[in-house]
């Protein structure tokens, strides 16, 4: 068993010193991960969210294989995520950017705020469309968000699709949902 394996399971028994030398000397392999995986400038912060998952499930480590491996790993799944979210807000940010000035597309310079239309929308409805339309989460990641299944995030989001488009349609006097073709 190596020095590191040795230290992660002492600290897996309690000794809090043995976790603060495992981290001091894998600190190093973790920090070098992330500015290669991750964003070069939030490397530190990769770092730290790394330890803090590692600690968070010190308890599951079996010792199967080297804690550095079992450490890097979660360093490498922390990177993904980060990237996944910066994606994530990349796409969001696109998407709030293409929408249209107020007032664009009504006379009376009184075109609902986008908050506005989501107040419309009871909390379970507005949630699970937040999560998938605007933030850019998969359903079946809203789905786990919410604690719902999958098949109820879909719902809602086409019960709040339709309900925003009716509301869409009668502030800008269109036909409702039903009479409008292809819907």
């Amino acid at each position: 068993m190596d020095r590191l394996t040795k230290l992660l399971l002492d600290a897996q028994a309690g000794d809090r010193g043995a976790l603060e030398r495992f981290v001091a000397e894998t600190h190093r392999d973790v920090l070098d991960l992330c500015r290669y995986l991750g964003d070069r400038d939030n490397a530190d912060d990769l770092a730290q969210e790394t330890y803090q998952r590692a600690v968070a499930s010190l308890h599951r480590y079996r010792a199967t294989g080297p804690a550095r491996h079992w450490l890097l790993t979660i360093a490498r799944r922390t990177c993904a995520d980060a990237t996944r979210r910066r994606s994530r807000r990349r796409r969001l940010d696109q998407r709030v950017a293409a929408w249209p000035d107020e007032g664009v597309t009504r006379p009376n310079d009184e075109q609902p705020e986008i908050d506005e239309l989501l107040a419309l929308l009871d909390d379970d409805r507005r949630a699970a469309f937040v999560l998938t339309q605007l933030s850019g989460f998969q359903y079946d990641e809203a789905a786990e968000m919410l604690g719902v299944p999958i098949g109820t995030i879909r719902s809602r989001v086409a019960r709040a699709r339709e309900q925003l488009l009716d509301t869409m349609a009668q502030t800008r006097e269109l036909p409702p949902t039903a009479e409008r073709p292809g819907t």
